[in-house]
């Protein structure tokens, strides 16, 4: 899939932006939106994605769940996308498949501890899920607790990433009550400074401050949320000051709006053509680079996303802080064919998928750039469930995407594997290059955060120089809030943090 944030079917919501004038109380059970009781402002949050798995913690909806502040897991991560303490307090590496977690004091949102004997019920639980959370898709683990503060995670295979792996949403810890019923429900069991109190299907959740938060409490008493697919709905609501903070607001929508009302930071996501390296006209390394050398990023950021996006830097874009400084150049990357050779090629076929609104206006102007080199291009546009089997079994000679480059543990080495090398599981490029998969596995074998940097990028610099991906442009997320009276709004290129202990209105 693209993008694990784009991966689910949306329910289709009818709300308008008149809808969401109606004071939320009306559809969360929290209480008035206004002035709390005990001090403070609720905060009113509308979200673009309703949940789907009746807020499991092992699908998508746990990322709604962290970005709400209401789950954590044992480790957090920062900018860089190391891991950091949460309800582990420190780790250390035994050996190459054996750690110990130093578990913290904390209490879980229903008056019970966070104990070693918690933390094992849940990592065990997780990797027991059927269907297995995504981020243990390429491993397993199994925890133990050798005494009530400490809990032993044994891996299937050496994980150097296994403290990044544990931030993971789906890797949240939940108490007994949790699992009591068969099913788990994270709601008043999880740890983080707000309680999810009350889903209402797709349209609402109310959110309660969690008072014995480990990490203080929260500064606002509570968060009334709701769920609109609509985009220009989620901006409209924004603008009549019927929500204080909208998440992904469109690139359409962000000009209107202003720029005291929007907030655009560099993601992790990549939008890039993906080029047939087995089949068709794109087979040949020089067609290849044709087709590179006819791709002008900067139109495409003008034409289509009205600057609010970068230029291509590589596979790794500024949403990634370390990429710039230990990238290296490509080499020997073909000559390119010149205008005369590729016109006598045949057609080509470019598909994109509609379910991000941008990349059908993408596509155009890449076809045009192409055009203009002397390729014969035709267009598919379709929904991207019609589209993922025939892209990934080599059906098309051109596919533009948009990817998440930090997947499941925030580590580009994870998205090298599956996009590029002859094994990998969403290689739609049929990239299939010795180098590339000898530099993959050495970064991934790689212990020490500024080793994994540097051999991740010898990797992405023998990517590039395959041509199998053309980097088109690096996606900027685009956030609502007022910020002359919204403070505190997390603007994380890795998506999983939006309202934190410290959002609040005032």
């Amino acid at each position: 899939m693209p993008t694990p944030r784009r991966r689910r079917s949306v329910l289709p919501l009818t709300l308008s932006a008149t809808a969401l004038l109606v004071p939320l109380a009306t559809a969360c059970s929290g209480g008035a939106s206004g002035d709390a009781a005990d001090g403070g402002q609720r905060l009113r949050v509308v979200m673009a994605f309703p949940p789907a798995q009746a807020m499991s913690p092992y699908g998508d909806d746990a990322v709604t769940l962290s970005r709400l502040a209401v789950i954590e897991g044992l480790t957090t991560l920062d900018r860089d996308g190391a891991a950091k303490p949460a309800l582990a307090a420190s780790w250390k590496r035994d050996s190459a498949k054996e750690w110990t977690f130093t578990l913290r004091k904390a209490t879980f949102q229903d008056g019970t501890k966070v104990d070693a004997a918690a933390v094992v019920r849940s990592l065990n639980a997780a990797e027991k899920a059927s269907p297995k959370p995504r981020v243990l898709s390429d491993t397993g683990l199994t925890a133990s607790a050798p005494g009530a503060g400490t809990v032993r995670i044994v891996t299937d295979e050496a994980d150097p990433l296994l403290p990044q792996r544990l931030a993971n949403p789906s890797l949240t810890i939940l108490s007994a009550a949790a699992y009591a019923d068969g099913k788990v429900n994270p709601a008043g069991h999880a740890t983080g400074p707000f309680t999810l109190a009350a889903v209402k299907g797709a349209v609402s959740a109310t959110l309660e401050r969690n008072d014995a938060y480990w990490g203080g409490k929260a500064k606002a008493p509570g968060v009334d949320v709701t769920f609109v697919a609509d985009g220009t709905a989620r901006a409209n609501a924004l603008r009549t000051e019927a929500v204080d903070v909208a998440e992904y607001v469109p690139i359409s929508q962000a000009s209107l709006l202003g720029d005291g009302l929007v907030h655009e930071f560099p993601s992790a996501r990549t939008n890039g053509l993906s080029l047939n390296t087995e089949h068709g006209v794109f087979a040949d390394p020089a067609m290849r680079a044709a087709a590179r050398e006819a791709i002008d990023s900067k139109a495409l950021v003008k034409a289509v996303y009205e600057g609010r996006a970068d230029t291509a830097q590589g596979l790794l874009g500024p949403g990634i802080p370390w990429a710039a400084d230990a990238r290296t150049a490509p080499v020997d990357r073909a000559k390119a064919a010149d205008k005369a050779q590729v016109a006598k090629t045949k057609e080509i076929v470019l598909a994109t998928y509609t379910n991000r609104p941008e990349l059908p206006e993408v596509a155009t102007v890449v076809q045009q750039q192409l055009s203009k080199r002397g390729f014969t291009v035709k267009q598919v546009v379709r929904d991207y469930a019609q589209l993922e089997a025939d892209a990934l079994a080599g059906k098309y000679d051109a596919f533009i995407q948009a990817r998440n480059t930090l997947l499941d543990t925030a580590d580009p080495v994870s998205y090298l594997a599956s996009d590029f090398t002859c094994d990998g599981s969403f290689n739609i490029s049929q990239l299939c290059d010795k180098r590339v998969d000898t530099d993959v596995n050495k970064a991934a074998g790689t212990a020490g955060t500024d080793a994994r940097h540097t051999a991740a990028a010898a990797a992405e610099a023998d990517v590039l120089g395959t041509d199998a991906l053309v980097p088109l442009l690096h996606e900027r997320f685009v956030q609502g809030y007022d910020d002359s009276r919204v403070r505190g709004v997390s603007l994380d290129p890795m998506e999983r943090t939006l309202i934190t202990a410290d959002t609040h209105v005032g």
